[in-house]
């Protein structure tokens, strides 16, 4: 096992795969120099290696790097490419939504049009509501894209490597501080599935699901309400699309409760879809209503206390599971 951030764990992901097929190429904004100069930033020292056939800086425009995404999978290559913030995706989603998302439907299935968009994503760094803003949802309702979302560095570089040699559209969205966040990693090549939730953490009394940086918020709330006797399961689902309904199922089957966490704004996130699928598929198992704890429906703050105000928070977490139980 090898301790890296996040950062460097997608840097070995793409390095790896960069290597094992001609292939897979990168492409966006200051890919090749820029910001990721910086060695925990995903793409340094990838230009050095493979140059600039394979590592391409494009001109500040979303809406070309999608298209260029587009236009080489059709081609039969491999393109990862990446939106510099999650908010930008709306100027790349035309291609992304109505080209991508549909091709290997409109084919029948006949052709394949394997692409990853890797983007960054979420608040706590003072970046500002037009860098900060987290569309996961707004991705996992478009039919045709598979959306991941990593909250450790070891299921960064193993759900990366599936992705990229995934046959269809991949969303790949990681939060800008997990890059410094260090985790154990395992050496060598290794995959994770798209589609496979874990559990982090088993517990007793309350499931509680989310991903992301959220997954810290989770383990830190868990641990301090194990000092009073409260076993809570953390499920980290790791992939949006496809999801792992049957691991969800199976924790509140086990524990009675459902807790869902998420940093994006609550009214139209993924959680109500978690929630919606245990009403439907376990509500006899419920032994409390279900909570979900988000974001407020605001535009993230620039100034600090108030993005610390925006955050969810294991305060929150603590005192929304304890009034469950």
């Amino acid at each position: 096992m090898q301790q890296i951030t996040m950062g460097e764990a997608v840097n070995q992901a793409l390095r790896e795969e960069m290597r094992r097929d001609e292939k897979v190429f990168i492409a966006g904004e200051g890919v090749g120099v820029g910001i990721h100069s910086n060695p925990k930033f995903p793409t340094f020292g990838l230009l050095e290696e493979f140059g600039p056939r394979r590592v391409k800086d494009t001109p500040v425009s979303e809406a070309a790097i999608a298209g260029l995404a587009v236009g080489a999978s059709v081609m039969g290559l491999r393109p990862v490419v990446e939106i510099m913030f999650n908010p930008f995706f709306t100027i790349a989603s035309d291609q992304i939504v109505n080209h991508a998302a549909k091709l290997r439907y409109l084919s029948g299935g006949k052709s394949k049009f394997p692409l990853v968009v890797r983007m960054k994503t979420g608040s706590g760094i003072g970046a500002g509501c037009q860098h900060s803003h987290n569309l996961e949802a707004w991705l996992a309702h478009c039919p045709g894209l598979k959306v991941v979302m990593p909250g450790t560095p070891a299921d960064a570089k193993g759900l990366l490597k599936s992705a990229i040699r995934d046959d269809n559209p991949v969303i790949f969205i990681e939060d800008m501080i997990l890059y410094f966040v260090p985790g154990q990693v395992p050496e060598g090549d290794y995959t994770i599935p798209l589609g496979v939730a874990d559990i982090k953490k088993p517990g007793r009394d309350v499931t509680l699901v989310t991903w992301s940086k959220m997954l810290g918020t989770a383990f830190k709330a868990a641990a301090q309400l194990e000092q009073e006797g409260i076993s809570v399961e953390i499920v980290d689902l790791r992939t949006l699309v496809p999801l792992d309904e049957e691991a969800i199922l199976q924790s509140v089957t086990k524990t009675g409760r459902l807790v869902v966490l998420h940093e994006a704004t609550r009214t139209g996130g993924f959680g109500g879809e978690i929630a919606a699928i245990v009403a439907e598929k376990a509500f006899s198992q419920l032994k409390a209503p279900i909570k979900r704890i988000a974001a407020p429906d605001i535009p993230v703050p620039y100034s600090k206390p108030l993005e610390e105000f925006y955050l969810p928070n294991e305060k929150t977490v603590i005192e929304t599971i304890k009034a469950m139980i």
